[in-house]
């Protein structure tokens, strides 16, 4: 697989951001190359990246590659696996994309369900596994998983999305203590609803939800890279109050020390 306009140079390495063609992933790559990256942009839309890559590049300066590619299509994920693996400038990767199909679980679809698990967990973990053993050999890097508060938990029309989205935090918490001691970073990212193009593909169009529940994509990724600045192992932007978090997380760690015993508990 050839990575158009391929030339990089950047002293900050180069990102690889993944739906980057629009929402999130179109002002991330804006964000990223204000802030001097090289990019590799990867989404299924051509015309797009590449009017993107022409507007970066010339507004930044910055080298920006793209990839024209289905993440869910097996063959192509394997393509581009093998070339992200072999690139020793990449010192970010940002899987940013995601697909959802919300709906009652017996109302489902075996093509809605095979994309939710191909792109949200299957091209996550690979992409993620492609990029570490060179940001560990390098110690230098960071891998950004944008995962989403449904992942927590799940609504009656979310019960797969949800499922697909509640493996992003169990993989990369375990991945950031993989990585612990090392200058490698890796960061969890759960954010709330988010006004994007993704709500309409679901089949919930934004225009359902409590305009006061939804942030624009603009003050969602600002957010994000601020947390990323701050170097929060997780980011939720939404959030006013870290804390809560702090206990979820406290609170689960305490269920997990008390499953470790070889009796039944009393109720049982």
């Amino acid at each position: 697989m050839v990575i158009q306009n391929s030339v990089r140079k950047s002293p900050h390495g180069t990102a690889v951001i993944t739906g980057a063609s629009a929402g999130l992933g179109k002002l991330f790559a804006d964000r990223f190359a204000e802030r001097g990256y090289d990019l590799i942009l990867i989404a299924r839309r051509a015309n797009r990246l590449e009017t993107l890559a022409k507007s970066l590049k010339e507004q930044y300066g910055v080298a920006v590659g793209w990839i024209a590619a289905d993440l869910g299509n097996a063959i192509e994920l394997d393509d581009i696996v093998r070339t992200i693996a072999a690139d020793r400038s990449i010192t970010l990767l940002l899987n940013n994309a995601g697909t959802a199909a919300l709906g009652r679980v017996a109302d489902s679809h075996a093509e809605d369900l095979a994309d939710m698990i191909n792109v949200n967990i299957v091209a996550l973990t690979r992409l993620s596994i492609a990029v570490l053993s060179g940001l560990k050999e390098r110690n230098r890097g960071t891998i950004v998983n944008i995962g989403s508060v449904l992942g927590l938990h799940s609504l009656p029309i979310s019960s797969i999305y949800s499922g697909t989205k509640g493996y992003v935090p169990n993989f990369t918490r375990g991945l950031q203590e993989e990585v612990s001691g090392t200058g490698v970073q890796v960061h969890l990212v759960l954010p709330a609803a988010i006004a994007t193009d993704i709500w309409d593909n679901a089949g919930v169009p934004v225009s359902q939800l409590d305009p006061s529940t939804v942030m624009t994509a603009e003050d969602a990724v600002d957010g994000i890279l601020v947390g990323l600045d701050l170097g929060e192992a997780v980011i939720l932007p939404s959030v006013e109050n870290a804390g809560l978090f702090a206990d979820y997380d406290n609170a689960r760690l305490k269920v997990l020390t008390a499953s470790q015993t070889s009796r039944p508990a009393s109720r049982y």
